[in-house]
């Protein structure tokens, strides 16, 4: 009996001690500390039951149900814990709008990354979190975008990961358009390296791609239009966007505000799929030459703002799949519907408008994103001036030389046998 009693008492405090372990010690010591702490806690728990068990002759069986306790408590820490993010920031496609931000808790110091002060995070995905953040050298608001580049690669590929990512966004922060988010700074520190740039307000255009939230038609043609001129200028700087999507693109009417964010990311982010063996973009929006894995120019992220477009029109992508195989044989073989099947009310002229934006071959395409822009104005014209019939598309749209785009840059063939370190 009195064995028994020991028994009890051994597991009830042995259990207090790991949950104070858990609940105190781990969450202030970094992940390889708090494992040693862990291990030496269990070989700790088996040591004092063997001597228990020697000397006073008290059963061992006390210590499996602590040893599991500590097991499953560091395991579900271990979940639950944001590596490689700053710390106190409980709070990495872009300058995300403060929609549904969540603060920071309160008394909690602000954490910084550089020079800038985190104060709470707006979005997170795949490889990093974006952050609203303040320059206290001059009190500018901007939002930072994180990458933890240690998490996807390692040795000559983090070295090359990281030359990537600083050259990409030297290069998008030579772009200054006023329809294109503007980058101010990029940096590294503990292991994240983040791009601060503009902070916008507003909504990303994902809120508007689906019924009932479906943004009258004249006001999807005068943004998709404005996105179009800011693309022709990129290509015109040599820089293609390859992940043209409604996330990508923010608006805030308030202040008619349209910017295209994330250029120069995608190819950084493309880099760590590829190494696992996935589809490099976001597989709806991309061109079949994409899809391919072929060279790629601006006429790429044209096909991709016409996916953007029929969406916002329709509420409904061109190509839909559960199977990413037939997706992609979608995208590369079948053309896309008419955008008057699903929406009769739009003109003629927007539909052809659409229909040369989604061309399978890139040469059949509009040749610059300028081209497009000046046929959406000219449908919007006569959309306002009451045209029953309005006239479709100049001819004169797509000319035979698309050779301007060679200038732009390209993304080098994917090898079929191997996944290619970039």
């Amino acid at each position: 009996m009195r064995t028994s009693i020991a028994g009890t008492g051994l597991i009830a405090l042995a259990l207090l001690v790991v949950f104070a372990e858990i609940a105190w010690v781990l969450p202030r010591v970094r992940r390889e500390a708090g494992v040693a702490v862990s291990v030496t806690l269990a070989t700790s728990v088996w040591a004092v039951s063997g001597l228990l068990w020697w000397q006073l002759k008290v059963p061992m069986g006390w210590a499996l149900p602590v040893t599991l306790a500590l097991v499953f408590g560091h395991v579900g820490w271990l979940l639950g814990r944001r590596p490689q993010e700053p710390r106190r920031a409980e709070a990495p496609t872009t300058s995300l709008p403060a929609t549904g931000a969540r603060p920071t808790r309160p008394g909690v110091e602000r954490s910084t990354l550089g020079r800038y002060q985190l104060e709470r995070e707006l979005g997170r995905g795949a490889m990093g979190a974006v952050y609203l953040g303040r320059d206290p050298k001059i009190g500018r608001q901007v939002a930072i975008k994180t990458m933890a580049l240690s998490r996807e690669f390692a040795g000559d590929e983090l070295v090359e990961a990281r030359e990537r990512f600083f050259r990409e966004a030297e290069t998008a922060g030579r772009l200054q358009h006023p329809d294109i988010v503007t980058i101010f700074d990029a940096g590294e520190e503990r292991e994240l390296a983040y791009i601060a740039m503009e902070y916008l307000k507003g909504d990303n255009l994902q809120a508007y791609a689906q019924p009932p939230k479906l943004l009258p038609v004249a006001s999807v043609l005068q943004i998709v239009a404005r996105v179009a001129d800011a693309l022709h200028y990129a290509h015109s700087q040599g820089v293609v966007h390859r992940d043209i999507k409604p996330a990508n693109v923010v608006v805030d009417p308030a202040t008619d505000t349209v910017k295209v964010t994330d250029f120069g990311i995608a190819r950084v982010a493309d880099s760590a799929r590829t190494r696992t063996g996935l589809v490099l973009g976001t597989p709806s929006f991309m061109s079949p030459e994409q899809l391919a894995g072929r060279r790629v120019d601006g006429r790429s992220d044209l096909y991709s703002l016409g996916v953007m477009l029929f969406q916002l029109l329709t509420g409904r992508l061109p190509h839909r799949s559960e199977s990413m195989a037939t997706l992609m044989q979608q995208i590369a073989n079948e053309p896309a519907a008419d955008v008057r099947s699903i929406r009769p009310d739009l003109p003629e002229a927007l539909a052809r408008v659409v229909a040369l934006t989604l061309e399978k071959r890139p040469e059949a395409r509009y040749a610059s994103g300028q081209q497009l822009a000046a046929d959406l104005r000219a449908v919007l014209a006569r959309m306002k001036a009451g045209d029953p019939q309005p006239a479709p598309p100049d001819g004169s749209a797509v000319p035979p030389d698309s050779s301007g785009f060679a200038a732009t840059v390209k993304m080098e063939r994917v090898e079929t046998g191997h996944n290619p370190s970039r």
